[in-house]
């Protein structure tokens, strides 16, 4: 990544970030993929470095970063692993919402932790029948006494089973977006249960599961937000995780694209190098343009969003779209230019397409993307 453009703050984050990236997540990044293991003790250093609550006030514990430096950190994480850079800003929506909706006792009460990472944090919309139609939901909060009781299952949830802290969104009034409300769930509340841990593509460093609610009673303080505010919360909320994906998508691709640098340096073929191929080199030419135009584009919307900009949402939504394309697309082509070796897991290539296929449809498909865009193009039209 270019970074002559950074602030100096900026550079001194992207430095740091990337010495952790290099010694703590990339020598293992295969290891974990293989052995599907998720490994805490290491989110637990990324928090000490205010990797925990990237977003979060200061007075909260957090480290009260812009969304534009938390998409520098993210691409960042990423080229040393994308599942665990992943995790990381899932876990970083879930704290900034808290931060955001909670009021200043739910802050305290839980803020502190998932900052320092003792409590990881994960973010519940989807449904087994309720995908990209989030509004669609049916798990069920109803109201009881001074307590509200929740039932239903939530689908592949990241980090499930090994987090603490679920942000749920669950139909507390009519159908459609107005009658959903957002509640903070533990993991020891009773009715709290969890599916088998899901067979995947990639990601395979991180725990995804179903979360099951089966009559979880919760006090009347676990309400985060206003009644009825919680489809409204849970946007806003993957506004910020769509960037973080982004990011995690050009981090993941600027490795492939390093790695594939290195290995046509080392190859010879018909008695020169493969770098020196003009061929090849216009590959790896359009590869660094692409991540670049991405980025930039990760960088407006990020910037909108830190000033509040109507139009971030819209922003964001091209930005997710182009640069999880994108970064798939690169590392697919830097497995290309690996020719046989690039399929061996050993190199490390094969695992940084799997882990970065799933950008394109999570946090939002690419499909919903394009609804989003295409609606603010077409608003003064209706």
């Amino acid at each position: 990544m270019t970074t002559t453009w950074l602030t100096e703050d900026q550079q001194a984050l992207v430095e740091t970030t990337l010495d952790f990236a290099q010694d703590y997540l990339a020598p293992h990044a295969l290891d974990w993929d293989r052995d599907k293991h998720f490994p805490v003790d290491v989110l637990r250093k990324a928090a000490g470095l205010g990797l925990g609550g990237v977003y979060v006030r200061e007075e909260s514990g957090g480290s009260g970063l812009t969304r534009a430096d938390g998409v520098l950190v993210f691409e960042t994480l990423a080229s040393g692993c994308p599942s665990i850079a992943g995790y990381l800003s899932i876990h970083n929506m879930v704290a900034w919402m808290i931060d955001r909706y909670g009021d200043p006792g739910q802050r305290e009460r839980w803020l502190p932790r998932l900052c320092a990472m003792d409590d990881l944090a994960s973010y519940c919309l989807t449904e087994p029948g309720a995908g990209s139609d989030a509004a669609a939901l049916t798990t069920r909060a109803v109201r009881d006494g001074d307590a509200w009781v929740l039932t239903g299952v939530k689908q592949f949830i990241s980090g499930a089973g090994a987090s603490q802290l679920y942000v749920v969104m669950a139909r507390t009034g009519r159908e459609g977006a107005d009658g959903v409300s957002a509640f903070v769930v533990d993991k020891d509340d009773p009715g709290v249960t969890f599916g088998a841990d899901e067979r995947k593509m990639g990601w395979n460093a991180q725990p995804t599961r179903q979360v099951v609610l089966d009559g979880v009673r919760l006090p009347a303080d676990r309400l985060l937000g206003r009644e009825g505010a919680g489809f409204r919360i849970a946007m806003n909320g993957l506004n910020g995780g769509r960037l973080g994906i982004a990011a995690c998508s050009l981090g993941g691709a600027r490795s492939a694209l390093d790695r594939s640098l290195a290995h046509l340096a080392d190859r010879e073929a018909f008695g020169a190098r493969l770098l020196d191929a003009q061929a090849l080199r216009f590959r790896l030419a359009d590869m660094a343009t692409e991540l670049a135009a991405a980025r930039a584009l990760v960088q407006q919307a990020a910037q909108a969003l830190d000033r509040s900009d109507p139009q971030a949402p819209y922003l964001i939504a091209m930005a997710k779209r182009f640069a999880t394309d994108t970064g798939y697309s690169v590392a697919d082509r830097a497995l290309q230019l690996h020719g046989g070796y690039g399929y061996l897991s050993e190199y490390g290539i094969e695992k940084i397409v799997r882990d970065l296929r799933v950008h394109q449809i999570l946090e939002g498909t690419n499909e919903i993307m394009r609804v989003i865009v295409a609606r603010g193009l077409t608003e003064a039209y209706r």
